[in-house]
């Protein structure tokens, strides 16, 4: 991406995020997951979540239940809601995620299982 379509971006371990635009209400996030890998299985105590996947397939967990996604799946996550998506498909999973809620740092991540021990 240029750095005109994004706020700012972080490389992570499992892959990259681009912040898209962010205010006081929300905030809109472009993720990239490389194949193989997988965010950590985590919840949020101050925002929701709504994934919409634009290419990839593979599997998202919600409070331990398996569901298959792929390009054009939308995902809503409730604040509290225990979530993973695993990149399981031989290309890069990208979503964006919106977020909407009261506080959207990055330490209002509470990881139960991290591949990278974070």
């Amino acid at each position: 991406m240029k750095q005109a379509d994004y706020i700012h971006s972080e490389i992570r371990p499992w892959g990259e995020f681009f912040v898209l635009q962010e205010n006081k209400s929300y905030k809109i996030k472009r993720i990239e997951v490389k194949s193989g890998h997988r965010l950590s299985y985590q919840y949020h105590n101050k925002r929701s979540e709504i994934w919409v996947i634009i290419q990839g397939k593979g599997t998202i967990i919600l409070d331990d239940k398996k569901i298959k996604y792929s390009k054009g799946d939308s995902i809503s996550i409730p604040k509290g809601m225990r979530h993973r998506i695993e990149n399981d498909g031989s290309e890069k999973t990208i979503f964006i995620e919106i977020q909407t809620g009261t506080y959207f740092g990055e330490d209002d991540i509470v990881r139960i299982e991290d591949d990278y021990n974070r």
